[in-house]
């Protein structure tokens, strides 16, 4: 054996891989992380501007065995978040099993359930075999950028690549798109550029970050079936923003939470404030001058596209996970039902904070790394066989992610009794 053979090989230590590491240790899993950058953190190291605050509150963020500090306000920013994980990685002893400025190039299988990890780093190329490897390798990272007619004269950047309000200073700056960077990065150049637009193609839920005193995502309870969730969200909208057309927005062409919320207070109070315009799409460009689909036509500097990100995963060999729609097709989002030993987690969009997920998912995904040992066949084609299927959207519920969490924990340690029945013939 080559000494890795026992062990997993977990791709980042970004928020969801310090989770997995954690749980790893905690279950005496052997494993290795990979981090090609020279610290811990992930998107809150190297990926978000330096004004950013997290929309979901502490108390939904945090791991639930690791509470931020006390003296966190509601809404940590992006250094607090930082100093969190690192304190996260310091306190369970995890940087002794990282690999640091080491990049994954490539993960293949071998047909035996072991997979060839190849790495690249300071001391140059190896490729070693483990026993499986689990993904985290997050999805704020490929920038998705729109395919905009015409040409423009000026400066085009995706929100990926923006990190300072100076960078805004004395431009006529257009945001592209109504998610919460977007959100963030117009209301900044409504206080630093020349102008601040925003260009919207549809209608979108703009929830204020506290509501009735509180956060508002800490509204939201267990108990509260969807529909519930719905209309209660929809009632303090009404109540305390009222008709997104009086502020130059479309209404919303979907129920709350069928796609991602965009938690901002400012947003909304700038429009009425006349610090912000709002245009609808974008028809085409033309040097210094974008036309919208309404006929309206302004000059611009700066165009910052915050259009959101694919998911991919570059490093795995053709064919080892199906595609459909761009979404990766992954039993209960986890597991290839092709192949044994590789895991994918931290793929889901919650509509609040990560930590509760990630910690219940890798306590998951301990149970089932146990459970495949016991398995002939891939654990996703036994869950397949069994009618779980891969998720139709990356938005998640958190109380129902949970719930299934629950569940699944239960499951599996049926499954090596229930292999023979459910992959006869196969």
């Amino acid at each position: 054996m080559s000494g890795y053979e026992h062990k997993h090989a977990i791709i980042g230590a970004g928020f969801c891989g310090l989770g997995v590491a954690r749980a790893f240790k905690r279950s005496g899993i052997p494993f290795d992380v990979f981090e090609a950058d020279d610290d811990v953190g992930g998107n809150w190291y190297h990926g978000v501007y330096e004004t950013v605050h997290i929309i979901s509150s502490r108390r939904t963020t945090e791991y639930p065995d690791f509470p931020m500090p006390a003296d966190y306000p509601d809404f940590p920013s992006a250094a607090q978040m930082l100093d969190y994980l690192r304190g996260y990685a310091e306190h369970f002893g995890l940087r002794e099993h990282i690999a640091f400025r080491t990049r994954v190039t490539r993960v293949a299988p071998r047909g035996d359930g072991r997979w060839e990890v190849t790495l690249s780093g300071p001391s140059g190329g190896e490729t070693r075999i483990y026993g499986g490897a689990v993904v985290c390798n997050g999805h704020h990272w490929d920038p998705r950028m729109p395919d905009l007619p015409g040409t423009f004269s000026g400066q085009l950047i995706h929100a990926k690549h923006y990190r300072r309000p100076e960078e805004l200073a004395g431009k006529r700056v257009l945001v592209l798109g109504g998610g919460n960077s977007a959100c963030d990065i117009a209301v900044e150049a409504s206080r630093f550029g020349a102008s601040s637009h925003i260009s919207l193609r549809r209608g979108y839920w703009f929830l204020p970050k506290m509501m009735l005193g509180v956060p508002t995502v800490e509204l939201l309870k267990p108990w509260m079936p969807p529909w519930f969730q719905r209309r209660f969200v929809k009632s303090l909208v009404r109540l305390t923003v009222g008709r997104y057309e009086r502020y130059g927005l479309p209404h919303p062409d979907h129920e709350p939470f069928e796609r991602h919320p965009t938690l901002n207070s400012e947003l909304l109070y700038h429009l009425r404030h006349g610090r912000i315009t709002p245009h609808p799409d974008v028809r085409r460009l033309d040097g210094d001058t974008v036309e919208f689909v309404d006929g309206a036509r302004e000059r611009f500097d700066l165009i910052v596209a915050a259009t959101g990100y694919r998911v991919s995963f570059p490093f795995l060999a053709d064919g080892v996970i199906a595609w459909k729609d761009g979404l990766p097709q992954l039993i209960d989002g986890i597991v290839p039902p092709s192949h044994k030993n590789l895991y994918v987690l931290g793929l889901g969009q919650p509509r609040y904070g990560a930590g509760p997920l990630i910690t219940a998912g890798a306590d998951l995904l301990c149970t089932m790394v146990a459970t495949q040992q016991q398995l002939k066949h891939p654990l996703g084609a036994l869950l397949a066989r069994m009618h779980c299927r891969p998720p139709r959207t990356l938005l998640q519920d958190p109380f129902q992610v949970l719930r299934a969490v629950r569940i699944r924990k239960q499951l599996l340690p049926r499954l090596p009794r229930l292999e023979p029945l459910l992959m006869r013939g196969a």
